[in-house]
């Protein structure tokens, strides 16, 4: 399969159609299209089609344990693919409110409509309206929700950038919708509404501190593993996507630091360094990526794939990456890092 890429540009007066049109006509064909949202390019197919849904597993190898995420075109889908308790209509309210369209995904009790394929066999969907112009277009052109999870190979780096799509899926996908560099960098946030109170699964652009600024007080972040498969007694337990320890990996072993002056690498080793702080004189270090000039973590997720995929490409023994503040938009960062570690942990 020859993969095309189509740029969405912009005009003084309208965006092209030209990629729209395109994305869309697949779409409906039950294909697969790689097309960008606010936090990283995604892989879109027909939500309620598992005929298409499964091409999303297969072209990213994704296990089916894996559940995935649906994008609505608007908020009048969420009645009909989740159920709502009266407990729960208003914090649910004031959630979407706040933060759709943008970069945050709800759980919520699913209806029949959702195919089992999507949800990998829970009772609950994850869904969210992406806030980028060129998704958006797409989605409401297609009328139908989208299941988009990260448009790379299963447990890879998230893309990013197009080219990341290109270089992970290229012959595997018909179409790339090129919308330029993702402006968060890392996946959105999840939270679990139950019984009215708001559970942080997956940290993500919307913070905890931004969900307490509205009145919802979430619980701490902790591992969202809690659910099997019935069909898989083998299968991690999965409570909702991006939950598995080991996730958006680089094929370099990647190690955590504390701060890289205290860090030596071994002798005829080649390490590369994904730093946070700024450092003297890094000739210890094969290459170096500072994430953020000014230590601005917005900048920093921006930054973090996109310099994890240059570190990987340098044929590099090692990987160090220095942890950034656990606050705000910082346990996203490190929540990244520790699964891109896998069980590697600390090195110094």
């Amino acid at each position: 399969m020859n993969t095309e890429v189509v740029v969405a540009r912009e005009d003084r007066d309208r965006r092209s159609r030209a990629a729209t049109d395109r994305a869309v006509e697949l779409l409906k064909q039950g294909e697969v299209v790689a097309l960008p949202t606010e936090t990283v390019y995604g892989l879109a197919a027909d939500a309620l089609r598992p005929d298409a849904v499964v091409k999303i597993y297969e072209a990213k190898e994704r296990p089916r344990f894996d559940p995935l995420i649906v994008h609505l075109p608007d908020q009048s889908w969420l009645e009909r693919v989740t159920e709502i308790s009266t407990q729960n209509s208003k914090i649910v309210s004031r959630l979407v409110s706040a933060f759709w369209p943008g970069p945050m995904t709800v759980i919520l009790t699913k209806t029949a409509l959702v195919p089992d394929i999507v949800t990998a066999g829970l009772d609950t969907v994850a869904v969210r309206i992406s806030g980028n112009p060129v998704f958006q277009e797409v989605i409401r052109a297609f009328g139908k929700p989208l299941a988009a999870p990260s448009a790379n190979r299963f447990g890879r780096i998230s893309p990013t950038t197009a080219e990341h799509v290109l270089n992970e899926l290229e012959s595997r996908i018909p179409l790339i919708v090129d919308g330029g560099s993702t402006t968060h960098g890392v996946e959105s946030t999840i939270v679990a509404v139950r019984d009215g109170q708001v559970e942080i699964l997956r940290p993500g652009p919307v913070t905890k501190e931004d969900l307490c600024g509205i009145g919802c007080q979430p619980t701490e972040y902790r591992s969202g593993l809690a659910h099997r498969p019935a069909t898989d007694a083998t299968a991690p337990i999965i409570r909702a996507p991006g939950q598995l320890p080991v996730h958006y990996a680089p094929k370099t072993p990647l190690r955590l630091i504390n701060k890289a002056d205290i860090f030596s690498p071994a002798e005829n080793r080649r390490v590369g360094l994904l730093a946070w702080h700024r450092i003297g004189p890094a000739e210890r270090f094969a290459m170096t990526r500072l994430l953020s000039e000014t230590q601005d973590l917005r900048e920093a997720a921006a930054n973090l794939f996109s310099y994890l995929r240059e570190l990987d490409a340098l044929d590099l023994d090692l990987i160090v990456a220095e942890q950034v503040p656990e606050e705000g938009l910082g346990r996203a960062i490190n929540d990244r890092l520790r699964r891109a570690a896998g069980g590697g942990g600390f090195v110094g």
